[in-house]
């Protein structure tokens, strides 16, 4: 899928120049703005509901907004908007310099945050920024509060060489974290001012490694909810009770066999499953040559001695491309958290009154969100063993995924070229196994737009999860190459 070089597109930015001038804007400003950023506690509204009240939304937003502002961009227009009882966005308007040009780049991000996740190295935390060996650890710099900035640094470096280019409207919510709930009403409102959207430049994915431009190819969707199962109104002596009542957690095992052979982790019902696209399976071939089994070394595996030997846990599968597909094209299912269990110091011998897990199943890229969901409701609530009260209550993080469109020559190309001169390698090409709801949204609303769905999310970068960190080397070149990609913009 690499195209190659033609005179066509011969060089359009001076890369050298282009990449000093980030680089500088990154080292000073940039850095210094993103540190500022990581210290306040900006968790989206699902781990906040009282965001309002605590005002570390609106915190970021102003000075977000403020920065961009300072940086006189010529032609740039922003506004602040906020609708009553949603998170506000950022909206902003670059006038086009192109003669001819029709089509508007659309630039997308998020200020809001995930929580913050226990295991933080002990000189390390979420709202405590670090710079250590060109990686600025804290929650939120990666994922992906960098955007706004990194997103006005590539329009200055094409301002500061004065290259034409298209009109470029920015749009930097703060719900992404939540399932983007509150975006919708505000995509409706824009959408007279968006234009006719030609290029869409996510900056809110991952990276393969550090080593070149990666293109984000699909992306999962995601139902979310909480599974509870219910025995007793209060807890009794288990030494009474046990043998007689039934545990929740027993319960709850065999419900969720409904849904997941437990010894692969194979998702059971057919509908949950899509079959994969021929162009997905060989683009997951040449990633996996790229990669190889840095793939598997991603990832913080535990380690342990066994008899005098140390091993570690292995991987649910050895092939590189099997990997991939798992990860990207096939649903799989995640407890990412439980109530009803006390800690394991204030546990008694008492038979609890009920077990609550909840659960994130991902979607493959072409299964509906909302349908899954509902199927799911009915798998797992119906015939429940020995009468049981058991309920399944969506989180409302439900969404569809996503597949990327067919690159447009210029596109595909125009990839290659960037990654060429600011990685001196070819663009890769790799699914995501993450959410972004607004991709779907924006592939059906703009169904000829290019989408470049990129990001700084590579090997151990660890989002959502503890030691958090932003890789600025990577980070500025990304910054460059999205530059020279809207520079080639027809």
């Amino acid at each position: 899928m690499n195209a190659p070089h033609t005179p066509e597109f011969a060089a359009v930015m001076d890369a050298a120049a282009a990449q000093r001038q980030i680089d500088a804007h990154w080292d000073g400003d940039i850095l210094r703005q993103l540190t500022d950023y990581i210290a306040i506690p900006a968790k989206s509204l699902a781990f906040d509901p009282a965001w309002a009240q605590h005002g570390f939304i609106d915190t970021v937003v102003r000075n977000a907004a403020a920065w961009v502002e300072a940086q006189k961009v010529p032609g740039l227009r922003l506004e602040v908007i906020r609708v009553e009882g949603r998170t506000p966005v950022i909206f902003f308007d670059i006038a086009g310099t192109k003669p001819g040009a029709t089509q508007t780049a659309l630039m997308y991000g998020h200020l809001d945050k995930q929580p913050e996740f226990a295991g933080w190295r002990n000189d390390l935390g979420p709202w405590t920024p670090k710079l250590e060996d060109g990686k600025l650890y804290g929650r939120g710099g990666a994922d992906d509060g960098y955007a706004v900035y990194a997103a006005i640094a590539a329009v200055q470096a094409l301002k500061a060489q004065k290259l034409p280019h298209p009109r470029i409207v920015g749009l930097i919510e703060t719900s992404e974290e939540s399932g983007s709930p509150d975006l919708l009403p505000y995509i409706d409102a824009l959408r007279p001012r968006l234009g006719d959207v030609g290029l869409v430049v996510c900056l809110d994915s991952g990276a393969g490694n550090y080593d070149q431009l990666w293109l984000t190819t699909s992306l999962r969707g995601m139902a979310a909810g909480t599974l509870k199962v219910e025995v007793l109104t209060e807890g009794v002596h288990s030494g009474d009770a046990s043998g007689l009542v039934p545990s929740s957690f027993r319960i709850l095992r065999q419900v969720l066999d409904r849904l997941e052979d437990s010894k692969t982790g194979r998702l059971l019902p057919q509908s949950f499953h899509c079959e994969i696209p021929a162009e997905r399976v060989e683009q997951a071939r040449a990633t996996a040559q790229i990669l190889g089994d840095r793939l598997f070394r991603n990832y913080p595996w535990a380690h342990y001695d066994c008899g005098g030997r140390e091993q570690s846990v292995l991987p649910m599968s050895g092939d590189p491309v099997e990997a991939l597909l798992a990860r990207t094209w096939r649903p799989t299912l995640s407890v990412i958290g439980a109530e009803g269990l006390p800690a394991l110091q204030d546990a008694g011998n008492v038979l609890r009154p009920y077990t609550a897990f909840k659960l994130s199943l991902r979607l493959p890229p072409l299964v509906d969100g909302a349908q899954a969901v509902q199927e799911l409701k009915q798998l797992l609530e119906d015939n429940a063993p020995y009468q049981a009260r058991v309920t399944f209550e969506s989180a409302g993080a439900t969404a569809t995924g996503w597949n990327a469109p067919d690159s447009a020559p210029w596109f595909a190309q125009a990839l290659d070229a960037a990654s060429q001169a600011h990685f001196g390698a070819p663009c890769g090409y790799i699914g995501q196994g993450g959410t972004i709801p607004l991709m779907s949204q924006l592939s059906e609303g703009f169904p000829t737009a290019q989408m470049m769905v990129c990001g700084v999310l590579g090997p151990k970068s660890n989002a959502h999860g503890p030691n958090e960190f932003l890789h600025l080397p990577y980070a500025k070149r990304l910054t460059a190459a999205v530059a020279e990609v809207i520079a080639r913009m027809p």
